[in-house]
This record gives structure tokens, sequence and C-alpha cells, in this order.
């Protein structure tokens, strides 16, 4: 159930903070992380020491976590923590702030920083840096966060301890809201980069192994054709030889036996080119 709760207050947490300007002056309400003292410095949105916000009916430094109050009996205004027995809860009306619990006064700027006074002025008449009454903030703050988080503590007769409405301790509570308000970021920013990184050079790492391989078997593949390609050529060469050799076209053509030459006459032909019987005829009147 808490973590219901908790992120509302982490989405919630940029939207809600506020400078505190003080009318008169035309300066902002800073923190002091040292001693708890408030300054008034040139307004700064960037600084968390400047940032506050409403808890309920209490102002919370965003730079120190803790609550805008009233301490001693020299009604000393500083930070302190927002659980402490000083009045850290405040009545705003008309821009005005006033403590409650205690007798009437209004915060009020002077030389020193910020004050106690019954002066109605603009001294005691803060806004924020779009000249907004800090009590509008407030009413803003009741918009977003359910009336049970406004209420600051219930009692629990079995359990005898302050909680929150919710059930969590407060102590838990501003912890989770610590934790969420003051995480820096950074480090899991550089983690995902880092692992972008990585996951890029991986990839080109392996697109190059890739390439690399396939010229390969290109060059592997063009090889074994030049090597085979004499030897089907050959092959090829030979059959065709083959069947020239064997083509009726090819076989040697018998000369023809002269008109004059006689069956069983044997002829030879001389180095002249001339050709005789073997055998010459003698006539019967010769006999």
């Amino acid at each position: 159930m808490k973590f219901f709760w908790i992120i509302p207050f982490f989405l919630l947490q940029g939207t809600e903070a506020f400078l505190m300007k003080n009318a008169k002056v035309k300066l902002c309400l800073q923190a002091s992380l040292t001693n708890g003292n408030l300054l008034l410095e040139d307004c700064n949105p960037e600084s968390d020491f400047q940032d506050w916000s409403w808890q309920g009916d209490s102002l919370m430094n965003h730079g120190t976590q803790n609550c805008l109050s009233v301490v001693g009996p020299d009604s000393v205004v500083q930070t302190s923590l927002c659980v402490s027995t000083g009045y850290t809860s405040w009545d705003c009306s008309d821009s005005l702030l006033s403590p409650l619990g205690r007798s009437p006064g209004y915060l009020v700027a002077n030389r020193k920083g910020v004050a106690l006074s019954n002066v109605r002025g603009l001294k005691a008449q803060w806004q924020d840096v779009t000249n907004r009454s800090v009590c509008e903030k407030k009413v803003e703050q009741g918009r977003y966060f359910p009336a049970a988080l406004a209420s600051t503590r219930v009692y629990d007769h079995t359990a005898g301890n302050a909680t929150l409405a919710l059930g969590i301790a407060r102590e838990e509570l501003e912890e989770l809201l610590w934790f969420f308000r003051r995480e820096d970021p950074s480090t899991w920013n550089y983690s995902v980069l880092a692992l972008s990184c990585v996951a890029m050079i991986l990839g080109l790492f392996l697109l190059a192994i890739n390439i690399v391989r396939n010229r390969k078997r290109k060059i592997h593949m063009y090889g074994e054709a030049v090597q085979t390609a004499p030897d089907v050529e050959l092959e090829a060469k030979q059959a065709l030889m083959a069947v020239q050799e064997y083509s009726p076209a090819t076989q040697p053509k018998q000369e023809p036996v002269p008109q004059d030459q006689r069956s069983g006459e044997v002829l030879v032909q001389w180095k002249d080119g001339t050709v005789t019987p073997l055998y010459t005829e003698r006539s019967e009147d010769a006999m």
C-alpha cells in the first residue's frame, strides 16, 4: 500500500516545488545546509536550497529536507526537522505567513534574513517567481495529494504511536521521500550509455566477421571454379574429337576404280603418279 503513494510523490516532486520570493526586496528565501539559518539571495531556480513545497501546513525545503519553523523563546525563524517539537505549521492568507499555535506574527524580510513581525506590508508578502502567492501553491498542493497525507499524524490506539493515515510511520515515509527526491540518476544513465556502446561495438564486430567470412567463401568458390575449368574444357575437347573421329564425314573416301580396269587385275601406282597393271596381258596371237 505504501508504494502506491510513493509513486505520486516521486512524479510530483518536481512540479510542487516553488521559490519563495519576498514582494519587497525581490530576493528568494534560501536555506543553509550547515546551521539551518535562512538567507535572502538572488532567485535561482536551479538551487535545491531555494525550492520549497507544502507538506500539509509545513513548508519543507528540498535541499535540506527540513521545515520552516520558529525555534526558542526568541522566536528565531530557521529550518529544523519536520518532526521536531518546534512550530513548523504555518497559516497562509493573502500572501502572509504566520505560525500556527503561537502569538500572532508574520514572516517578514529584514537585513539579516527573515524574522517574525506584526508588519503586514510588502515585506511580509511572499510569492513565487511568477508573482503568484505562496498560498495558491498550498491550494494546488491540496488538489494533488489526498487529505490523508495533509494530516500529519493520527493516533493509533493499539500501538500508541504517531502514524500516518496510510499506516506508514512518518520516519519511514520521510526516508522514502528522501530517497526518491535525492536519488541521482547519473549512475543509471551512464550505465545505460555504456551498455549501449558495448552492444554497438559487439554488433559492428559481428558484422565485420560476417563480411570477412563471406568474402573468403566467395574467393574459395572462385578458386575451385578456376581449377576445375581446364579439366572440364579438356574433357569437352576429347569428347568432341571422339565424335569427329567416328563421324561418317571424316571417313576416308575410296578411290573409284578406273573404268578400264578389269576384275582381278592388279594395278601399281608408281612414284611419278602413273598407274600400270602389274601383269601385262599377252595377246593370243603372240602365243
